[in-house]
C-alpha cells in the first residue's frame, strides 16, 4: 500500500529549541532588489546598547517633531572581502548550485575557516559561469564574503565568519557582471546600506545551557498544596498512560538559548565612520572601544556583546520616513553603572 505524505501544515513557532549549529545565522530568503545591482547582506559585531536624542519624523506621530529619547544598539562593521562567486539555478527539488569562482588572492586567516582551493582557475571558471547565464540556466548570482575580525579591537579571534550574500537588481547578466568587479576585493557596509533604511537582522541569541520547564517555557511555578512531594519547578504531568508516549508539545527541560533569530524592520538611525563619536567613557562593556565604522540600528538585537550580527536589506518593510532622522544627542556617559 502506498505511503501518504504531506509537509507539517502549520507552525511550530520556535520549536524545537535546539543549539544553532553555527554562530554565523543564515537567511533563508532574500528581497527581490531593485534598481543597481548591490549586495543584500553585510555583518558586523554587536558592540552595546546606549540611547540617543532625535527628532521624532514618524508621520502622524503623537510627538511627531518633537525631540524623543530612543534606545539603539552599535554594531561594528568593519569591512568585509568578497571571497567567491556562486550562481544557481531552480531545479523540481529546490534551488542547487551549479558553478562557482573563486578569487585569485585570498586573505591566509581564511584557511582557518575552510579548506580552500589549492587549483582554481578563475578565468576558466568566470568563463563557465558566463556560458551558462547566456544558455539561461542561472537563475540567481550570490557572494561568498568573510569578515576581518582581526582588524577589531574587540573581538578576541582572527578566525574569519564565511557567509552568503545575494546580489540583488537588473537581470541575472547585469548582476554577474557587478560580481565579477568586487570579486576579491573589500566592501564597505556604506556601498550596501544608506542611513534610515530598514533592515532585518539575524543571530544567535545568548546561550543559557540546560534550563528548566519554569525559565524555558514559563511554567508557572506550583503552589504549596500542590508541591506537597518537594518538588515546585516541575510540570504537573507527562500526559495520559495512553498513547504511552511523552508528546513533544509537553514543557521539559533542556537547551536554553544560543538559538538563531531574525528580527524584522531595523531602522539604521546612523552609519558613522568615527568611533570617538560613539564610543562613551571607559569604552562599551565587555566589548571596548570601536576603531571601524559603525552602524547605529534603533532598538535592540539577538545576541551578547562580539555576537557575529547578519543585516539583510528588509524582506517586507513598512512604511517609514525616506532619509535619515535628525540626531540631536547622543549619550557618552559609561555604561559602567
Amino acid at each position: 500500500m502506498v505511503k501518504r505524505h504531506s509537509p507539517r501544515k502549520g507552525s511550530l513557532a520556535f520549536s524545537p529549541r535546539k543549539r544553532a549549529k553555527s554562530p554565523v545565522a543564515k537567511f533563508g530568503s532574500w528581497p527581490e532588489g531593485e534598481g543597481e545591482p548591490k549586495v543584500q547582506g553585510f555583518a558586523g559585531y554587536k558592540v552595546g546598547m546606549t540611547h540617543l536624542m532625535i527628532v521624532d519624523d514618524r508621520p502622524h506621530s503623537l510627538t511627531e517633531g518633537m525631540g524623543i529619547s530612543v534606545p539603539a544598539t552599535v554594531i561594528e562593521t568593519p569591512a568585509m572581502k568578497v571571497a567567491a562567486i556562486r550562481v544557481y539555478s531552480r531545479t523540481p527539488y529546490g534551488t542547487k548550485s551549479v558553478a562557482e569562482a573563486w578569487a585569485k588572492k585570498l586573505d591566509p586567516e581564511l584557511s582557518k575557516s575552510l579548506p580552500l582551493p589549492k587549483k582554481h582557475d578563475t578565468g576558466a571558471a568566470l568563463k563557465r559561469i558566463s556560458e551558462l547565464i547566456s544558455k539561461g540556466t542561472v537563475d540567481d548570482v550570490r557572494i561568498l564574503t568573510y569578515t576581518l575580525p582581526k582588524n577589531v579591537r574587540g573581538i578576541p579571534k582572527k578566525k574569519p565568519d564565511m557567509m552568503e550574500n545575494r546580489i540583488g537588481g537588473g537581470d541575472v547578466s547585469v548582476r554577474f557582471e557587478y560580481a565579477k568587479n568586487i570579486l576579491g576585493k573589500e566592501i564597505d557596509v556604506s556601498d550596501v546600506f544608506n542611513d534610515g533604511e530598514l533592515v532585518d537582522v539575524a543571530a544567535i541569541t545568548t546561550g543559557k545551557g540546560t534550563q528548566g520547564p519554569v525559565k524555558r517555557w514559563g511554567v508557572q511555578v506550583q503552589k504549596r498544596k500542590h508541591a506537597r512531594t518537594g518538588k515546585k519547578r516541575h510540570i504537573g504531568t507527562l500526559g495520559p498512560w495512553h498513547p504511552a508516549k511523552v508528546s513533544w508539545r509537553v514543557p521539559q527541560l533542556g537547551q536554553t538559548g544560543y538559538h538563531q533569530r531574525t528580527e524584522f524592520n531595523k531602522r539604521i538611525l546612523q552609519i558613522g565612520s568615527d568611533g570617538d563619536t560613539i564610543t562613551p567613557k571607559g569604552g562599551f562593556l565587555n566589548y571596548g572601544v570601536i576603531k571601524n565604522r559603525f552602524v547605529l540600528l534603533k532598538g535592540t538585537v539577538p545576541g551578547p556583546a562580539k555576537r557575529l550580527i547578519r543585516m539583510r536589506s528588509a524582506i517586507r518593510p513598512k512604511m517609514v520616513p525616506k532619509g535619515a532622522p535628525e540626531i540631536r544627542h547622543i549619550s557618552l556617559e559609561s555604561k559602567q553603572g
